[in-house]
């Protein structure tokens, strides 16, 4: 059974999981991922979840204020052999009620086009896409998402 911790960016799981994450961007993103590393800095981060079975990391996740009200979902990320079972959708709903516990209305996030498996993630979990924002408002290679937090 997949078990979520709450913690934040000092838990040791989560920053050898945002390891892995970093690895497999660089490979995807080739020469624009030191435009998106500068982004993603994981230091100071007060809410992040990381996804367990028997004790071991499976995936992690973390949400952080972007505005009032709006939660931005950063540092997404499920090991290659742990995909397909659910976990990411488990990791995103949590991190959403998380964000509507704290009375937040709304989470964004920025993925890469290069990062179909992300889109479908997300459009699997009613988020729309919408125009590109902040830092990624000219950015060709990504793809912005919102979705608004219903209450539970």
């Amino acid at each position: 059974m997949i078990q979520i911790l709450r913690t934040d960016s000092d838990n040791a799981d989560f920053i050898e999981l945002v390891k892995h994450l970093d690895a497999d961007l660089a490979k995807r993103d080739g020469d624009e991922h030191s435009f998106y590393a500068q982004f993603n800095k994981i230091n100071k981060i007060k809410f992040a979840v990381v996804a367990y079975e028997d004790g071991i990391p499976l995936g992690c996740g973390a949400i952080k204020e972007y505005e009032a009200g709006t939660m931005e979902v950063k540092r997404m990320y499920v090991a290659p052999e742990n995909r397909g079972k659910g976990i990411a959708t488990k990791i995103l709903s949590e991190l959403e009620n998380w964000a509507r516990e704290l009375s937040y209305t709304k989470c964004i996030l920025e993925t890469g086009k290069k990062q179909p498996e992300a889109i479908q993630l997300y459009k699997k979990n009613l988020y729309m896409v919408i125009p590109n924002y902040g830092q990624y408002a000219e950015v060709e290679n990504s793809v912005c998402f919102e979705k608004e937090l219903k209450k539970k």
